[in-house]
């Protein structure tokens, strides 16, 4: 079974900056698409960022030139550095794997999430 741990979130002032990991518990590479999710009360859980296994990185509209994610296979990690934290970017953030099993079957993963709260 497939375990991911997301690390990295707190409270931080707007502008800030923080990096929230994610650790496989396998390699990375055995995933085609890695990403964060945010989710707040009362909201469906939107894409904030997301990577291939080729390194084609997407980003939601919000995040875009503010946010970076990257993979790193020989950890195990994928990371979001996010800078220039909003108040509105606060949520709890979700670590996604997507990888395909052994008969073509869709296989989805999630962490259990980390708190990122951004003051004003």
């Amino acid at each position: 079974q497939v375990q991911l741990v997301e690390s990295g979130g707190g409270l931080v002032q707007a502008g800030g900056s923080l990096t929230l990991s994610c650790k496989a518990s396998r390699s990375v590479s055995d995933f085609n698409d890695m990403a964060w999710h945010r989710q707040t009360p009362g909201t469906l859980r939107e894409l904030v960022a997301s990577i291939s296994r080729g390194g084609v990185t997407e980003y939601a509209a919000s995040a875009e030139g503010r946010f970076t994610i990257s993979r790193a296979n020989a950890k195990n990690t994928v990371s979001l550095k996010m800078d220039t934290l909003k108040p509105e970017d606060t949520g709890v953030y979700y670590c996604y794997a997507h990888a395909v099993g052994y008969y073509g079957e869709d296989r989805d993963y999630w962490g259990r999430g980390t708190q990122v709260t951004v003051s004003s």
